[in-house]
């Protein structure tokens, strides 16, 4: 059990700032590293431990008790800095707030947050573990179904699957006071990787089976993980230059470090995976000659959903108008915010992102740090029915995003040169529930009004790539182009799985780690039976 007793705030909060101070300052920006909250919020946590630390070391807390220990927030950087720098937003916990938080844990019998997370962490066992002080027992028992625990702690939407049914926050009749559970795996996986104690999960004796996979994302390194372990060669073929799929072209580094991304890969690396950069299944070579020249015995496809969706509105093509995909993959992957950068971004004042999910979060942010005077985010609803997570939409507006709610583009116009100079917009009501049980968004006759701008980023999502479906004969795919594939991942054609965004449409990455687990069981079944 770890003695909390003898820390001070000074000495573990110092920990936490060391760990995420190297990181990436924007082209022209005046770089600084300033905590706003980490020290008063390691104060209380050490305050609190201090009046009930015998109940701590002995794990002696009524439930009653456990529900009056406060939550932990979440340290972050300061918003006015921090909008102009690619570092980290959310610090992450001291340990002496993890122990605290993983203390609230009431560890029910029924479990029902293992019941709502995609990949089935055991959570009330690693909290436990957590709880007391025993951070690498922790992290093993997460990695036991998770292998990227850095990652989901970071960018899952716990608080609409595991954090949603948790007890403690329906004890306190506020979904919002739930467990940190994310933050605690985020937490426990900092502090394994921070200490370099990382372990390599155990790889049965090689098989001779070979599996490719198609892509580098969530799903196809869930796969890839969960196959290797049983002792078959698996190669991941990844068509961008670096490996991590959305992870590293889509989540933009102040949301997402890439060198967490490439830690967690470098473990499938040192587990015997291999990876083939720059392939682009479909063109450089077809999923039917990986498995009928190169000798692959399966095949699983996880290339995700990468074909931007669009207005459809005069002016789609005037110089200024991007697809969040390509603004956040120049940013994120080829780092078009350095001063040298090979492929420099389009200088814009102000910049209008269009849509209300994750993806336009990430861009209205990411255009505040390369320069944007100022940023406007238009969507047709109402800050209720973002679909964005509430953390997201909370750091875009502390940072100084402008959210324009109830209005919606019809046209996008230019000057002589072809350039944007404003966006013409109808103002909404919202009417009656549709079926995904928001309110539908009712146009105002007559509201057209004008909003003035340089630059416009469409962030609607994306639709699956059809170059798969036009190099594979016989893979079968829907209306919208997505592969059809059976619970298990089975596709049209034998000894091919799919999953992930380009079953499911744009997901999230637990979601598309959570297909990789089914497709994996699926094809370790069938592998053995060969």
């Amino acid at each position: 059990m770890k003695d909390t007793r003898k820390k001070s705030a000074d000495s573990d909060a110092s920990q936490v700032v060391d760990s995420v101070a190297n990181c990436e300052a924007v082209s022209g920006a005046n770089y600084t590293d300033t905590y706003t909250n980490i020290d008063a919020f390691e104060k209380k946590a050490l305050d609190f431990i201090a009046s009930v630390d015998d109940a701590i070391q002995n794990q002696s807390f009524s439930p009653k008790e456990r529900l009056a220990i406060p939550v932990q927030e979440m340290p972050t950087r300061n918003p006015l800095e921090r909008s102009r720098q690619m570092c980290e937003v959310a610090i992450g916990f001291t340990e002496s707030m993890a122990i605290l938080e993983a203390n609230r844990c009431l560890q029910c019998k029924n479990q029902p947050c293992v019941a709502a997370c995609p990949v089935h962490v055991p959570i009330p066992q690693f909290i436990a573990k957590a709880a007391q002080g025993a951070f690498k027992e922790a992290v093993d028992i997460i990695k036991t179904t998770n292998l990227l625990p850095a990652v989901c702690g970071r960018v899952c939407p716990q608080e609409l699957q595991c954090q949603s049914v948790c007890t403690v926050g329906k004890s306190l009749k506020d979904i919002d006071k739930a467990v940190g559970i994310g933050r605690l795996e985020r937490f426990v996986a900092d502090w394994e990787r921070e200490r370099n104690l990382i372990t390599i999960p155990e790889v049965k004796p090689e098989t001779g089976k070979k599996v490719a996979v198609v892509g580098s994302g969530p799903a196809g390194l869930t796969l890839a993980a969960d196959v290797r372990r049983e002792g078959h060669s698996v190669t991941i073929f990844e068509a961008f230059h670096k490996m991590g799929g959305v992870m590293v072209y889509g989540i933009p580094e102040f949301r997402l470090p890439k060198a967490i991304v490439a830690k967690e890969i470098e473990m499938l690396r040192e587990m015997g995976v291999q990876f083939r950069t720059n392939y682009l299944v479909g063109r450089t070579g077809t999923l039917g000659q990986l498995l009928k020249e190169e000798g692959f015995d399966a095949a699983f496809i996880g290339s995700g959903a990468g074909l931007p969706k669009f207005l459809n509105i005069p002016g789609e093509n005037l110089i200024g108008v991007f697809s969040a995909n390509e603004y956040l993959t120049r940013a994120n992957l080829m780092k078009a915010y350095k001063e040298f950068a090979a492929t420099p971004f389009y200088q814009a004042g102000h910049v209008v992102v269009v849509g209300g999910g994750n993806v336009a979060m990430d861009a209205a942010r990411m255009a505040l740090r390369l320069g944007a005077k100022k940023v406007s985010l238009v969507y047709r609803r109402t800050r209720d029915e973002m679909p964005a997570r509430k953390e997201e939409v909370d750091h875009a507006e502390e940072e100084g995003v402008v959210f324009r709610f109830l209005e919606n583009p019809i046209r996008i116009l230019g000057d002589e040169e072809g350039r944007v100079v404003s966006m013409e917009v109808l103002s909404y009501e919202l009417g009656e529930p549709d079926s995904s049980g928001r309110r539908s968004p009712v146009p105002i006759e007559g509201s057209e009004h004008l909003i003035d701008c340089d630059a416009v980023i469409i962030a609607l999502g994306n639709n699956s790539n059809p170059l798969m479906a036009q190099t594979t004969p016989g893979l079968d795919v829907d209306l919208r182009g997505q592969i059809i594939a059976d619970a298990e991942g089975k596709t049209s054609l034998p000894a091919v799985w799919a999953g992930g965004d380009i079953v499911l449409g744009a997901a999230t990455v637990i979601l598309a780690m959570g297909e990789g687990r089914k497709a994996a069981a699926s094809m370790n079944t069938y592998l053995a039976s060969i």
